[in-house]
């Protein structure tokens, strides 16, 4: 039950940042996300994890790239590329995440996946190409892509990256995940300022801005870190699946269509993923003192 209730959040935040780039800025949106939602993950780091502040702050310098990559870099790309494409679109294309993160860790770190995986990203490849294009494979050849669906890509692209990074780093979750958003509030700080990214102006820019700091920033990441306690972190993975079909129930019932290509599209993806995750190697377990954050994963 946390999974769901975690991954529907994280696909409000897709919904609901849609609907607030109509009138807000990325910037000014990912700011006030991270403002708000810093002083409650500290504090609720401290109460559930009670972290050697010292030894963590002592990382700074990771744990800065990892803030800059992920809670800055990403979100702005994603809250960008809400501005160009649907929300239901962004969702399925990030949904191929782990595929991605499994060919940057053959690049980067030299893994060595079985071919069933293979298969599988070949499966993700094939169901991201037909949500991008519509069904419509020639846009390929004339590069007519959307500019929402290349700031996607280059979103979860950003996203892969981290989380190659984000895997060696030995801090609690909750803590890592809470450092990481008070740096990103901090550095986001003077361009918000000089730009005059100020507060919602509207009741209906707060209340986005307000479910977003409390649902997908907050609730989410309680949620995941609760589920963990309970479950592996391999199997919270697949679970993520859920955030394109909670979008796109969510899409259908806000009274907007859906189309074969992005029904097929989707099927390939999430497909592709299950089939990706039974074909990687078993890992050695972590040290207990070792607890991974619930960044490692594909987070909205």
């Amino acid at each position: 039950m946390y999974l769901i209730f975690a991954n529907l959040f994280w696909a409000g935040n897709f919904v609901v940042g849609q609907a607030a780039m109509k009138t807000m800025e990325p910037l000014q949106l990912t700011f006030w996300r991270w403002a708000l939602a810093a002083v409650p993950l500290l504090v609720l780091a401290r109460a559930v994890e009670k972290p050697d502040w010292r030894a963590v702050l002592g990382r700074w310098p990771v744990l800065l790239l990892l803030s800059l990559l992920g809670m800055s870099g990403y979100t702005l790309l994603l809250y960008s590329a809400l501005q160009h494409t649907s929300a239901l679109n962004a969702a399925l294309v990030t949904a191929a995440n782990p595929a991605l993160i499994m060919v940057l860790a053959v690049v980067l770190l030299r893994d060595r996946p079985r071919p069933v995986s293979w298969a599988g990203i070949g499966l993700g490849l094939a169901g991201v190409l037909l949500v991008l294009t519509g069904g419509d494979l020639q846009r390929l050849l004339t590069f007519s892509i959307n500019t929402g669906e290349l700031l996607i890509l280059a979103a979860i692209t950003v996203w892969g990256l981290y989380t190659i990074i984000a895997r060696r780093l030995a801090i609690p979750a909750i803590t890592s995940t809470a450092v990481q958003v008070a740096m990103a509030a901090v550095v986001l700080a003077p361009v918000a300022a000089a730009t005059g990214a100020g507060l919602p102006s509207t009741s209906a820019e707060g209340w986005s801005l307000a479910f977003i700091a409390l649902f997908p920033s907050l609730g989410s990441y309680l949620l995941w870190n609760l589920a963990l306690k309970r479950t592996s972190a391999a199997n919270a993975g697949n679970y993520l699946n859920l955030i394109a079909v909670f979008t796109a129930i969510i899409t259908v019932l806000m009274g907007q269509p859906i189309t074969l290509a992005q029904v097929l599209g989707g099927a390939l993806v999430i497909s592709g993923v299950l089939l990706t995750s039974a074909g990687q190697r078993p890992q050695r377990p972590r040290s207990s003192k070792s607890t991974s954050s619930p960044s490692e994963s594909r987070l909205p």
